[in-house]
C-alpha cells in the first residue's frame, strides 16, 4: 500500500512539473510575440514616416533619383518581409537607404535648414530609439524561451509539444548597430 502511495505521489509530481512547464512554455511564447508586435508597430511608425521624407527630399535634391527610389523598394520589401530572419535583413537594407538619403542633406544645405526635413529626421531618430528598446525587449523575452525550450528537463516538454525557439533581432554589421548619426 505505502508503496502504491509512493508512486502515486511520483507521478502526480512528474504530472505538476509537465504542467507548470508547459504553462510556463505558452506563457513566455506568448510574451515573445507581443514583444515582436511591439516592434512591428515601431517599424509600421517609421515605414509610415518614410515617405514623408522622400517627398520633402525630392523637392530639393531631384537629380538624385536612384537615391530616393533604393529607399522606396526597401522600404516595400521590409513592409512585405514576414519572419524574423526576412524583417531583419529587410531592415539592413532599409537602414542603409536611410542613412543614404538623411546623407543627402549634406549636399544640399537648403534642404538641411528646411523645418520640415528637420521635423522629420527628429521624429526618425526618436523612432530608431524606440525600435531599439523594442528589440531589446523581444530579445529578452526571446533569450528566456529559447533557454527554457533548451534547458533539461524542460527541453523534454517542450520538445514533446513541439515548442521551437525563436531566432534573436540582431543587427550584423557591427557599424550599423548603432543608430544612425544624422549631422545637420
Amino acid at each position: 500500500m505505502f508503496f502504491l502511495l509512493t508512486i502515486g505521489a511520483i507521478i502526480l509530481i512528474i504530472a505538476f512539473y509537465f504542467i507548470a512547464v508547459y504553462n510556463k512554455l505558452v506563457k513566455l511564447r506568448n510574451l515573445v510575440q507581443e514583444a515582436w508586435s511591439g516592434i512591428d508597430v515601431f517599424l509600421k511608425k517609421r515605414y509610415d514616416l518614410i515617405p514623408n521624407l522622400v517627398e520633402t527630399v525630392k523637392g530639393y535634391a531631384t537629380h538624385e533619383k536612384e537615391t530616393l527610389e533604393n529607399i522606396t523598394q526597401a522600404r516595400s520589401r521590409a513592409m512585405g518581409a514576414s519572419s524574423v530572419e526576412d524583417k531583419q535583413a529587410a531592415e539592413k537594407d532599409l537602414s542603409r537607404a536611410l542613412m543614404n538619403v538623411m546623407a543627402l542633406a549634406e549636399n544640399y544645405p537648403d534642404l538641411k535648414a528646411n523645418t520640415n526635413f528637420q521635423q522629420l529626421q527628429s521624429e526618425l531618430s526618436n523612432l530608431e530609439g524606440e525600435i531599439e528598446k523594442a528589440r531589446r525587449y523581444y530579445n529578452g523575452t526571446t533569450r528566456d524561451y529559447n533557454i527554457l525550450t533548451e534547458s533539461f528537463p524542460s527541453n523534454i516538454v517542450a520538445n514533446s509539444f513541439k515548442f521551437e525557439k525563436y531566432p534573436f533581432f540582431e543587427i550584423e554589421n557591427e557599424a550599423e548597430r548603432s543608430i544612425p548619426n544624422v549631422k545637420f
